[in-house]
């Protein structure tokens, strides 16, 4: 089954998991939960979706370059529903 994302490992240490996400418009990243503190590194500037597990309705603004971070045990799926360009953005999560 096709999602519409794909995530591309770019390094991973005993300390950092780097990994660069491109959603494709109507693409999904689905349900999922972070087991560690991350950072997100947008690299377009764009608008993204993001819902919980608990069904609550997020929309994030992107700017390309800006980061942001959340707390480990966040559980969302993102999606890219109205853009006609790719979502990227590359997600550094901290392992130890």
């Amino acid at each position: 089954m096709s999602t519409g994302s794909t995530g591309e490992l770019q390094l991973e240490t005993e300390h950092f998991r780097v990994m660069k996400w491109t959603i494709a418009p109507g693409g999904v990243i689905p349900m999922h939960r972070h087991d560690f503190e991350y950072v997100v590194v947008p690299m377009v500037t764009d608008r993204m979706h993001v819902v919980t597990a608990e069904g609550e309705e997020i929309v994030a603004e992107l700017v390309a370059g800006t980061s942001y971070t959340r707390a480990a045990g966040s559980e969302h799926q993102v999606e890219n529903r109205g853009s006609a360009s790719d979502i990227v953005f590359v997600e550094i999560e901290r392992l130890a």
